[in-house]
C-alpha cells in the first residue's frame, strides 16, 4: 500500500515523504523569514539598550533569540498544524509518525533541537541527518516523532465507514478494545483505497489486517465474514461508541457546570 496520512475524520490524504530538495527549500524559506524577524527585533532592542543601559543587553538579546528560534516556530507550526511559511510555499506539511497533526510538544521539540542542528551548525547536522534517513528526518524530527509529507497535488479520498447490516447485532454485543493508532490508520487507508489495489494484494492485506484487529475484539466475527466487512463493522462500532461516550461526558460536564452556578442552601438566585 502507498504511503498516506489520515486528516480530519478519517480522510486519507495521498502523500509521500517530502523529497530532500523540497525539505531543504522549505527550511531555507523558514530560516530566511526567521532571520528577518530576528534583525527587526534586534533593531528594536538596540533602541532599548540606549534607554535602559547596557546592563539589560545580555538578557534582552537572549530573550530575542529564544522568541525567534523557539517561540515563533513552535507557535506557527502548532497553529497551522505543521505548515510554516516555507512548508506552505513548497507544498509540504509536518505530521506525526502516525499521520496525525503535530501538537505543541512536537513543534517545541523540533524548534528546540533546531537551535543546534540548524542555527549553530548552519544546517549541516540537519543536512547529514536528512540524507541518511529514509523519510528525510532531521534530528528534531527523530526526537519529536514527526516527518514531512507532500500535500500539494495530493488527492484526498473519504473512507466511507458504515455498519454492515449483517454484522450490526454482533458488533453491538461484542467487546471491542481501543485499536492502536497505527493499526486504525492502516485499516482506514486500506478501506479507502482497497478498490484501487491489485485483487491479490487486496485480499492478502485484508486478511492480515483482520487478523490483527481480531485480537482486540471478543468474540470474533461470525464464521465466513469477509475481512473488509469485519474491518468496516469494527470501525463503525468504535466510532459510534466513542461518539456516545463523548455525548455522555458532555452531558455530565453540563450538569456539573449547572450545579456550580446554583447558589447553595436554597438561597434565591436573582438571575433566575
Amino acid at each position: 500500500m502507498d504511503d498516506g496520512i489520515v486528516i480530519g475524520e478519517g480522510v486519507v490524504l495521498d502523500a509521500r515523504p517530502a523529497s530532500f530538495a523540497t525539505r531543504m527549500l522549505g527550511s531555507a524559506v523558514d530560516l530566511t523569514a526567521q532571520g528577518v524577524v530576528l534583525l527587526l527585533l534586534l533593531a528594536a532592542a538596540t533602541g532599548s539598550f540606549a534607554v535602559g543601559g547596557q546592563d539589560i543587553a545580555p538578557a534582552l538579546l537572549i530573550a530575542v533569540l529564544v522568541v525567534v528560534m523557539v517561540v515563533v516556530p513552535t507557535t506557527v507550526e502548532t497553529l497551522t498544524r505543521g505548515r510554516s511559511l516555507g512548508k506552505l510555499a513548497t507544498g509540504i506539511r509536518v505530521v506525526r509518525d502516525d499521520g496525525g497533526p503535530v501538537r505543541v510538544r512536537h513543534a517545541f521539540v523540533r524548534a528546540l533541537v533546531g537551535i543546534g542542528e540548524l542555527w549553530l551548525t548552519f544546517g549541516t547536522v540537519a543536512l547529514i541527518a536528512s540524507l541518511t534517513n529514509t523519510k528525510g528526518k532531521r534530528i528534531g524530527d527523530m526526537l519529536a516523532g514527526t516527518y514531512a509529507v507532500r500535500v500539494r497535488g495530493g488527492r484526498s479520498t473519504a473512507a466511507v465507514v458504515s455498519m454492515p447490516r449483517a454484522l450490526a447485532g454482533w458488533a453491538g454485543a461484542a467487546d471491542m478494545r481501543r485499536l492502536p493508532d497505527g493499526l486504525a490508520l492502516s485499516v482506514r487507508q486500506f478501506l479507502a483505497r482497497g478498490q484501487k489495489m491489485n485483487p491479490g494484494s487486496r485480499q492478502r492485506m485484508g486478511q492480515e489486517l483482520a487478523a490483527r484487529v481480531e485480537r482486540h475484539v471478543a468474540p470474533g466475527p461470525p464464521a465466513g465474514t469477509p475481512p473488509e466487512m469485519f474491518l468496516m463493522a469494527v470501525l463503525a462500532e468504535r466510532r459510534s461508541r466513542e461518539w456516545a461516550s463523548a455525548q455522555r461526558a458532555r452531558s455530565v460536564a453540563a450538569e456539573q457546570a449547572e450545579s456550580v452556578r446554583t447558589l447553595p442552601y436554597g438561597i434565591p438566585d436573582p438571575a433566575r
